[in-house]
Order: C-alpha cells, then structure tokens, then sequence
C-alpha cells in the first residue's frame, strides 16, 4: 500500500487478524488490542494465557474502527485483505499490511513481519528453536519413513493438502515423504487445481488421499460447520472405499485440531508435537 513510517519501538501495536496475532505472540509482544472473533483454539488459549489483557475489535476483514481509535494504537500490523479499509486505519495510526499469497510462506511472511517491529532478531531465534525441535524429530524417526496423507474433512467435501501448504512446509522440514497425488508444488498445484496449496476430491477418488499414515482435521469456525463435518466423517468411515485404505486398515488415521492449516510459529511447533506423538508413540 505505499510507504508507512512507523515507530522503531512500537509500544502498542494492534494486529487485525489472527495470523498477525500468532506472528505477534510467538515474538513475545501483547497487542493492546486484535480481532479475537472465529480465532482457533489454539490461539484462544495464547490470549487467555495473556490474562484476557488484549481488547477485542472485532472480526477479521471487518474491525471495528472506534474500538481501535480508543486503545491509540502507535503501529497496527494485518495481511493484505485488509486492503479495502486501509486508508480507514492508516489514519489512526501508521499501518504495515503483509502479503500473504498461501500458508507455505509463512517464515518468510513471520520474518518481515518481526522486521516490522525491530524483532527480526528475536524471529531468528524463534525459528531456531523450530530447527532444533526439527532436527530432533528427524533424529528419532525410524526407517523406513511413512508416507504422510493431510486431508480436511468439511461438509460439502474433502481437500488433500499438497507440499507447500502450511502443514505441507513442516512435513518437508522433517523429511517426510507425501503421497505422489499430494507431492506437488505451489506451481504445480496451481497449475493443476488453480489452487497452490489444496484440491476438493470426491470419494471416488479416495487412493489421492492414501498413506502410511493420514492425519485429518475437521477444524471449523462455527460448532454448526463442526458438527457437520463429523456427520461427513461417521459417513466416510462407513464407505468401502476409504475402509480399503491401508491406513484405515491399521489405525493410523489420526484427527488433529485446526493448526495443522495454520500460519505460524506457535501453530507450526503444536504440528511437530503432533508428529512426535503419533509417528514415535513408544517415546516416554
């Protein structure tokens, strides 16, 4: 959006949109105020362990601009959707809007966003610690590795997650092969599906979603879209078809929360935990 001149010690920043609050948190910066609406659990958790000291403005794409004006914020920080009230925030306060083109990006994105507020020092030791888990997790891992299927399972469908995907990057970290349906790159899936991250398939073509293991997630922003992504999932487990797959066959579909399809450090680090408890579940 042009050129911002923006404090080198910003003392109350505001974030209008979750991925903004993750990047935020994960650098040890307390936002005066952010869109808390629709946040997934794991982020509520982050702000109740903030003591609920963070002020609400609202929902994502749609802040509310009083709310904002009252904290008197010295730099509010977003991704580029928020593009249409630009000119409505930049004039409480100096606004950085990043841009965000798919979640795989997300150190790139964390890093300039930390560079933002005089942190980048601290995002490379962020990043580090996500190393060092990394390398552990590789560490321990038995041969041979498991071919890892991620799929979200919601109402109307089901979406297998390709290697640049968010999840997909952490799989890549780890070394961990993906399906050849789901081994694809931003540009290939683009390409493919017009979609660089993700594709719908139909139950006719469940061998895309095959694996070792398969990790699945129904993490949906309102309990009604829960409830009927389970309702999608008791279906699904009664279909021949997926009760053929192997990874059905031995138990090793496992259901995770929505930070698998995050955006950040704090999601990123809660996926490597994941994988330590179910790819190495004999570790004490």
């Amino acid at each position: 959006m042009g050129e911002s001149c923006i404090p080198l010690q910003p003392q109350r920043v505001v974030t209008l949109d979750g991925v903004s609050l993750e990047y935020a948190l994960a650098l040890g910066i307390q936002p005066v105020g952010s869109v808390l609406d629709q946040l997934d659990g794991h982020l509520i958790e982050q702000v109740k362990h903030q003591g609920n000291r963070i002020a609400n403005i609202g929902t994502a794409g749609a802040p509310n601009l009083e709310k904002i004006l009252q904290l008197k914020p010295d730099l509010i920080l977003g991704l580029d959707f928020h593009q249409p009230i630009y000119s409505e925030v930049a004039r409480i306060a100096p606004v950085v809007l990043f841009e965000f083109q798919y979640s795989g990006q997300w150190k790139q994105i964390f890093k300039t966003f930390a560079n933002s507020l005089g942190q980048g020092d601290v995002a490379q030791q962020v990043l580090d610690r996500y190393d060092q888990r990394i390398n552990q997790l590789k560490q321990t891992l038995a041969n041979p590795l498991p071919t890892v299927s991620v799929i979200r399972i919601d109402p109307a469908s089901i979406n297998v997650y390709f290697k640049d995907s968010f999840c997909g990057v952490i799989l890549q970290d780890a070394g961990l092969p993906r399906p050849p349906a789901q081994n694809l790159s931003a540009t290939e899936a683009q390409q493919t599906f017009n979609n660089p991250i993700q594709a719908a398939v139909n139950q006719e073509r469940l061998d895309l979603v095959n694996g070792d293991v398969i990790f699945t997630w129904i993490g949906e922003n309102t309990l009604e879209a829960t409830q009927d992504a389970q309702a999608q999932i008791d279906k699904l487990k009664t279909d021949p078809l997926w009760q053929k797959l192997p990874a059905v066959q031995q138990n090793r579909v496992y259901y995770v929360p929505s930070y698998w399809i995050g955006s950040g450090p704090i999601s990123a680090n809660l996926v490597v935990d994941d994988l330590f408890k179910y790819l190495i579940p004999d570790l004490p």
